[in-house]
C-alpha cells in the first residue's frame, strides 16, 4: 500500500482530518453493503438491540441506549416504525418490542454482511496492530477529554 505521506510528514498530518476521513469511508462503506440487503445502519442497531434483549425493549430504552452510544437518540423513532411496518418488529401485550422470525432472519443476514465488511476492512491488518490504533484513539479521546467509557 502506498501511504498518502512519508513517515516524517505523516507524523506531522492532523488526526482529526484522518478520523473524519476514516468516519466517512467506513460509514459509507458498510451502510452501502448493509442497504444491499434491505436495511439500513440504525435499522440494524435497533433489531440487534431488541433481538439481544430477553425482555423485548420499548421505544424509549431503544433510543436511550443508542443515544448513549451512537448519539442518534429521538431519530430511531422513524426506524423502529418501518421495522414495525415491515413485520421485522412486534410490540407484546406490555408494549415491548419483539423480533419476528422475519426480522431475526434479516438480522443474521445484516450480521454475515457486517462480519464480512469487517474481514475486508481489516485485511492486512494483524490483530496486534488494531488493537495498537484503538488504545492510541482512547488515549488521544482522553488526553482531549473525552470519555472512553462509552466504546
Amino acid at each position: 500500500m502506498e501511504y498518502s505521506h512519508n513517515d516524517a510528514e505523516l507524523v506531522d498530518q492532523p488526526i482529526g482530518y484522518w478520523t473524519w476521513a476514516a468516519n466517512k469511508v467506513l460509514t459509507a462503506h458498510v451502510r452501502g453493503r448493509l442497504a444491499a440487503i434491505g436495511i439500513t445502519q440504525p435499522q440494524w442497531w435497533v433489531l440487534h438491540q431488541v433481538l439481544h434483549s430477553e425482555a423485548g425493549a420499548t421505544r424509549h430504552e431503544v433510543i436511550s441506549a443508542q443515544q448513549a452510544h451512537l448519539d442518534v437518540g429521538a431519530g430511531l423513532a422513524p426506524d423502529i416504525g418501518l421495522l414495525q411496518e415491515r413485520k421485522l418488529l412486534v410490540l407484546d401485550g406490555t408494549g415491548r418490542l419483539r423480533i419476528t422470525e422475519e426480522g431475526r432472519a434479516l438480522h443474521q443476514r445484516a450480521a454475515e454482511t457486517q462480519r464480512a465488511s469487517r474481514t475486508q476492512v481489516h485485511t492486512g491488518i494483524p490483530d496486534e496492530e488494531y488493537l495498537i490504533t484503538l488504545k492510541v484513539l482512547q488515549r488521544m479521546l482522553h488526553n482531549a477529554g473525552g470519555d472512553v467509557s462509552q466504546g
